[in-house]
Parts: C-alpha cells; sequence; structure tokens
C-alpha cells in the first residue's frame, strides 16, 4: 500500500488492514470499501428520520383500545433492531415513526424488523378478530437536528392533523415536500 494512502487513514490500522485484506482476496468492491469505513474508530453521526407505514385491511385496523400498546411495541422494535427511538404515534390507517439512526444501520432492516414482528405480535392477540397486516413499503424522511423539535410535535399531534386531512393528502404533501419522485400507481392503497 502506498505511503500516502496509508497517511490518508491516519494511523487506522485496523481499517487499513481490513481494506488490504480485501484487496489481497480481491474482494475489492464498494461493499468492502464500506465495511472498512464503518468499522473505523471515530466515526460520528447524528441522523433522523421519520418513516410512515400504513395498515392493509379496512377490517383490521389500529384501534384505540390497544393503539398505546401497538406503538410501544414498534418503539421497542425499532430500539432492537438498533435506532434510537424518539416517537411513534398514528391514526387508525397508518403509522409515523421518528428515530434517530448509525451508519451502521440500514433504515430498510429496522423497518422490517418493525413492521413483520408488531403485525405478527398484534395477530397473537386477541384484539382483533380478522388478521392484520401492514401494506408493502414505507416512506423515509430525514430530518437534521434543527428540524426535529417540529418534527416531533407534528408527529405527536397526528390526531389532530388528521381531523383536517386524509393520509392520502398528507402522504402526498409529504412526498413533494421531500422532492420524492414517486409513481401514484405505487402510494399506499386505501385501505381493503
Amino acid at each position: 500500500m502506498s505511503d500516502s494512502l496509508t497517511s490518508h487513514f491516519n494511523g487506522w490500522e485496523n481499517s487499513i488492514k481490513a481494506w488490504e485484506k480485501c484487496h489481497r482476496h480481491g474482494r475489492f468492491s464498494l461493499n468492502c470499501s464500506l465495511l472498512t469505513i464503518l468499522s473505523m474508530p471515530n466515526t460520528y453521526s447524528k441522523m433522523y428520520c421519520q418513516v410512515v407505514f400504513a395498515v392493509k385491511y379496512r377490517n383490521a385496523r389500529i384501534e384505540n383500545s390497544f393503539k398505546s400498546e401497538l406503538f410501544s411495541v414498534i418503539g421497542n422494535l425499532i430500539k432492537e433492531a438498533g435506532g434510537e427511538l424518539l416517537l411513534v404515534n398514528g391514526v387508525e390507517d397508518h403509522v409515523h415513526c421518528l428515530f434517530r439512526f448509525f451508519p451502521k444501520n440500514s433504515i430498510s432492516d429496522i423497518v422490517k424488523v418493525a413492521k413483520s414482528k408488531s403485525s405478527k405480535w398484534l395477530n397473537e392477540t386477541n384484539y382483533l378478530s380478522h388478521r392484520f397486516e401492514w401494506q408493502s413499503g414505507f416512506g423515509v424522511f430525514t430530518y437534521s437536528e434543527k428540524e426535529i423539535k417540529n418534527v416531533f410535535e407534528y408527529v405527536k399531534n397526528q390526531e389532530k392533523h388528521h381531523s383536517k386531512m386524509t393520509f392520502h393528502e398528507e402522504y402526498l404533501l409529504m412526498l413533494k415536500a421531500h422532492k420524492v419522485d414517486f409513481l401514484p400507481e405505487y402510494l399506499f392503497k386505501e385501505m381493503e
């Protein structure tokens, strides 16, 4: 390895060894480089996201009688999957999850755990007489530290917001506000 590359890593010996091992075995790729970078000491981040996902069936909505317990379960699952929970809230047809995530985390993995295990939990309770499922997919929107207070208040006041707008209207506004390209046919569907 060249001296300039070694000095570029500022003596991060473990990272250099990992890079050399990948290179030596012909596995130097984006994934290998990413693994090397993530194993470096002194990696600092402060990344927040709001994840939104929706209920699939009209006969299996989120009801007030179990809503807080379901949101606690979702929050615990986000923590179990590596996120740092700030808040989970929502209304009968969808959920908003606000949490901090880290460079080693995949938001998709965190959401997969939260959705699959929370629907399993809900189906194992006696809260609903119909099968519960989340729709496939989710929306994720990122925020800086200075935006979190306002986003927290927004998520906290979901019931108030939805007295004035539907989930579909809210979701379209979020996508447009974050300049997310989307195809209308792949948006969340009305509950079946």
